[in-house]
């Protein structure tokens, strides 16, 4: 089984708890304005690569990630584009007791029977989802991305809905997705979902630029810049706001 593979990161420290061994799968439907990634876009290209190969590279740091708490993240582009890649690899990971992640923006979710019936299969050997929400408000949504999110956000609840594990990650752009009604609303449908586990803001920032140059693209956020410290702490502010109140609700049914 291959995977197209964009680059391999072996001590990652923010794609999910401990040192990750960090997947970038290449191809993605969305078109992020602020992506720092834009040279994974292309689907079909990249380097293959089988699961043995990743497997005997991954072995040579498992005394580092293991002891840290940490494990595997296939991250993106979009990890979803290569389900059965991933269920492959994954399963080779658990023979190992090896955490596994999955860094999603649900771009491709589906509810075909073929796509439910694979994606079921893979999230029997996966711990944990980094799902990025990038905007609450579909119109927006479309203009940052260039997709509707009406089946990411389905996608949010079929996870909800069995209970797989999720942290949710917000980047946070000045002026883009920093608006506080966007912000409450998300933080509303957030609280809705029974299976959050943490809430990152990630703050915008400009390292991919050069990528988008290099590609001969135009980057539509070169006047933007990052979000001050207040500002992120406003966000997170709002988007745990309702979250922490269903966390509490349950703790005292429990």
């Amino acid at each position: 089984m291959n995977g197209n593979i964009h680059s391999i990161e072996t001590l990652g420290t923010v794609d999910g708890p401990g040192i990750r061994y960090v997947i970038f799968t290449q191809g993605c439907l969305l078109r992020c304005q602020f992506c720092h990634n834009a040279d994974t876009w292309e689907i079909g290209t990249g380097k293959e690569m089988t699961v043995s190969e990743i497997i005997d590279d991954l072995e040579s740091y498992l005394p580092f990630i293991q002891a840290s708490g940490g494990g595997i993240t296939v991250s993106g582009g979009e990890p979803l584009l290569q389900v059965p890649f991933l269920i492959e690899l994954f399963k080779e990971c658990k023979k190992k007791g090896i955490h596994t992640t999955i860094d999603s923006s649900g771009g491709c979710f589906s509810h075909s029977k073929l796509f439910i019936e694979q994606l079921e299969e893979l999230l029997l050997y996966t711990d944990l989802i980094l799902l990025d929400l990038k905007h609450i408000n579909r119109k927006k949504h479309i203009q940052l991305t260039g997709m509707a999110n009406d089946h990411i956000l389905e996608f949010a609840n079929f996870l909800s809905d069995r209970n797989v594990p999720i942290w949710v990650r917000h980047v946070l752009v000045p002026s883009v997705t920093d608006e506080p009604e966007d912000l409450k609303n998300l933080g509303e449908f957030i609280g809705t979902l029974e299976n959050v586990r943490k809430i990152e803001i990630l703050p915008y920032h400009k390292l991919g630029v050069y990528k988008w140059e290099a590609l001969g693209h135009e980057y539509p956020l070169k006047d933007v810049e990052p979000p001050s410290e207040e500002k992120v702490d406003f966000a997170y502010s709002m988007l745990t706001a309702h979250w922490q109140n269903l966390k509490n609700t349950n703790s005292f049914r429990e």
